[in-house]
Order: C-alpha cells, then sequence, then structure tokens
C-alpha cells in the first residue's frame, strides 16, 4: 500500500517520465527520419537547408548565433545516443569482461570514422572529451627545461593558453605570445609575426587554427611547415575546425592536433579527439595514466586511456560524422562561408567594424565584429529575452556571430532588424 510521500514520490516520478517522453522524444518523432533528397540541392539550395533545419530541437522562433560555443546536436545525434544506452544498458555484452565504458580500449569501431574523417591513421588518433584535456596532454606530455619558450598568440582560448601558464608557472617554462591585428589582414601577415618572435629557445609553436577571439583562420599549414623548417613542434588547437570546414591533419602537416566536436560538428557535448603525428607519438608523456600508458605499441590509443568514460556519447559522435559525410563537407563549408560573408557584410554596412579578416580566404562560419558604443551584454541580454536570439561576444563592444549551416537568410535578417532596432532605441543609429 502506498503512503503519502511514496505515492507523491511516484506520481513526481512519472510526470517527469511522461515530461520527457512528451517532451523530447515527441519532438524527436516529428523530426523527419531522414534527410533531403539530394536532388532538392541542386534544384533548390535554400528548400535543402529549410529542410534540414527540421533536424534540430532548437524552437522556430529562436535564432542561434552562437555554435561557437557549443553546438545542437540534431535528431540523428540524439537518435545514436538513445540507442547506445538502450544498447549498453542491457549489460548483455556477448563478452563476459566488456562492459559500456571507454577509457580502457581502442574502441576503433568509433576512432575509424573519426580519422578518416580528419585525415590521420587510427594509431594517430585518441578519443577524448574536449580541445581543453587535448590541450592539457600536449602542454604537459612534452620534455621541456625551465627557459624553453612556447610560442602562441594573443587570441587563444583559455582551454589552450592555461595549460601552459600552468607549466610556466610549475616549471618555468616561458610562455610567448604574438599579437594579432584585428582584423588579420592576409596569412602573411601571420607567418612573419611568427617567424619574427622565433628564437634559439622556441620549442613548441602553439595556435588556435580558428581563434575564438575574432574568428580568423589562420593559416596553419604554412605555419606548420615553417615549425617544421625550425625543428620546433607544431600544436594547433582546431576546436572550431572540425564539421566547420574541411580537415586533413596529414596535408596540415601538424605534429598534434587538437578539437572539440561539440561546436560544429553538432556532436554530443564530452566528445573530443587528441591527434598526434605518429612520428611523434613516443616523444609525448602521457598525463593520465591507468593500464596501457607505457606501452608503446598501442601508439595514440594510450592517450584515450582516460578511466570509464561515457560509451553512448561515442556512438553519437560516429552518427554526427555519418551526418556531415552524408550533406558533404563541400556543402557545408560553402553554406558556412555564405552565411558569415552576408552577416559580415550587413554589418559592416552597419558601421561595425570587422575584427575577422577581410580576406575571404581566412574567414570562415564565424563573422566578429567590434560596434562602439554598444554594450555587448545589455544587447546580449536583450535579444535573448525579449527576442530569443542568442549572441556571444565580449567586453566592451565586441559581437561574436556564429553562422552554422542550418540558419536560415530569414533568421539573420531578423537578427538584423532587431539589432536596427536596438540602436534606435539607444539613439545609437
Amino acid at each position: 500500500m502506498l503512503n503519502r510521500r511514496s505515492f507523491l514520490a511516484n506520481a513526481s516520478g512519472l510526470a517527469a517520465t511522461l515530461a520527457f517522453r512528451d517532451g523530447l522524444f515527441a519532438q524527436l518523432e516529428k523530426a523527419p527520419s531522414s534527410l533531403p533528397d539530394q536532388k532538392l540541392y541542386e534544384k533548390n539550395e535554400d528548400a535543402y537547408w529549410s529542410e534540414l533545419r527540421k533536424q534540430f530541437l532548437i524552437p522556430e522562433d529562436e535564432v542561434y548565433l552562437n555554435n561557437g560555443t557549443v553546438g545542437s546536436s540534431p535528431a540523428p545525434v540524439l537518435r545514436a545516443i538513445f540507442d547506445g544506452y538502450n544498447e549498453t544498458e542491457k549489460m548483455a555484452q556477448q563478452d563476459p569482461e566488456d562492459y559500456p565504458i571507454w577509457g580502457y580500449a581502442a574502441w576503433n569501431e568509433f576512432r575509424d570514422p573519426l580519422a578518416a574523417f580528419v585525415g590521420c591513421k587510427r594509431d594517430e588518433l585518441a578519443l577524448l572529451r574536449n580541445a581543453t584535456e587535448a590541450n592539457s596532454y600536449i602542454a604537459n606530455g612534452i620534455d621541456m627545461k625551465a627557459g624553453d619558450e612556447v610560442l602562441m598568440t594573443d587570441q587563444e582560448h583559455p582551454g589552450g593558453e592555461h595549460p601552459w601558464n600552468l607549466r610556466a608557472k610549475r616549471y618555468g617554462v616561458v610562455v610567448k605570445k604574438v599579437t594579432l591585428p584585428k582584423p588579420v589582414q592576409n596569412a602573411a601577415q601571420v607567418l612573419n609575426q611568427f617567424n619574427d618572435a622565433i628564437t634559439p629557445r622556441t620549442r613548441v609553436m602553439f595556435f588556435s587554427h580558428i581563434t575564438t577571439a575574432t574568428g580568423v583562420v589562420l593559416p596553419a599549414k604554412e605555419l606548420c611547415a615553417l615549425a617544421r623548417s625550425k625543428g620546433i613542434l607544431s600544436a594547433v588547437d582546431g576546436a572550431h575546425v572540425i564539421g566547420m570546414m574541411r580537415l586533413d591533419v596529414h596535408e596540415l602537416g601538424c605534429d598534434m592536433y587538437s578539437s572539440s566536436q561539440h561546436k560544429w560538428l553538432l556532436a554530443p557535448k564530452g566528445s573530443g579527439f587528441l591527434y598526434v603525428r605518429d612520428e611523434v607519438i613516443d616523444r609525448l608523456w602521457n598525463t593520465i595514466a591507468t593500464e596501457g600508458w607505457d606501452d608503446p605499441k598501442i601508439r595514440a590509443e594510450r592517450f584515450q586511456r582516460i578511466g570509464s568514460s561515457n560509451v553512448p556519447s561515442l556512438w553519437g559522435l560516429r552518427a554526427a560524422i555519418k551526418l556531415a559525410d552524408d550533406i558533404g563537407m563541400n556543402r557545408i563549408e560553402r553554406r558556412h562561408r555564405q552565411l558569415c560573408d552576408y552577416i559580415l557584410g550587413e554589418m559592416t554596412k552597419r558601421g561595425a567594424e570587422s575584427w575577422t579578416s577581410p580576406d575571404p580566404a581566412l574567414r570562415c562560419a564565424i563573422a566578429t565584429v567590434n560596434a562602439p558604443p554598444i554594450q555587448r551584454m545589455d544587447l546580449e541580454r536583450w535579444l535573448w529575452s525579449a527576442h530569443k536570439i542568442r549572441i556571444r561576444g565580449g567586453e566592451p563592444s565586441k559581437l561574436r556571430l556564429s553562422t552554422p549551416y542550418y540558419l536560415q537568410r530569414k533568421d539573420i535578417d531578423r537578427f538584423l532588424e532587431i539589432y536596427d532596432q536596438y540602436r534606435k532605441e539607444k539613439k545609437l543609429a
């Protein structure tokens, strides 16, 4: 017999279950079960992307301009995650020593598609949880002495810069920075800055492929070649790249590459990777140590031996890779650039100063502008609370506008209309 407390507990659990079923699951059931026909793209690109928008749970009346922080996982990815839980949580694995955790083994069924997607060999790739974790492996794993230098830009994400700051504070390595122009005018400008800053003590060049501060696409291939010519290791923070634009780490020629798949690839939160060129793997120490940390035969796999982690998220990662492949990265990148160019052009018409780059090759899906005297947090809060438009920026007047492929031109126009309204109401027009 149920007493009052147990009845309320059961009623509460039932209500939560019904809300979950009627909320998330209902939305997934409404999402199309397949992608739009490829022929539609050839006939009407806007209609194709409009159909793809239906795969996302973002409400129709919300304009989301902040993939630079985190992306929304679409229906195919969410379904794969739930399939992963449904399969693994039965505890019915064929091998009695197999359990639904990753962090102790190869998990090649997930590494293989990721390696193919980023252009490397499986044994050069470790599945991690985000770029920050991978960057910490890099900063902590390279042999360096007090006084040795790492050279980076002044636009690094805290998850890229601070692992090196910790190493500097604890062991005396020196962090040096080049100050990137706002905006970067051309690739030669960046190459000259790095070349001029290299000294005999420089051991590592660490830089963002796309900076989180301004969204500028740095000339990564040329920077890695510069580092190689000087006998310096190159480590690239590619948190924004995977899923935004085509990526081939072998073609880049970098020694190490880190990334987070939860931004532009739209994979589950807590999805990241570390690439280490095969010739460099034995020069990188582990940061987290468990069984296999000192086994050179397993190559980069030893860096993903991090203890119990979430297998269903890897199901989602695999689905995110398949989705990007099915759409086509060339199409996705082209769409990103078109939307970015449009919003950047419209913002500069309104008097905002571009901080990304005037060179179309040095930008992709992030348009960053400086728009004084606007106070960005006042604008950001007003846009969201009054109009369900989400942006991100920096103090005092920087606006960072992300343009994921599922964004519609009408969404950008709505943002621009409301932005104009804000300027008029604040007498800033």
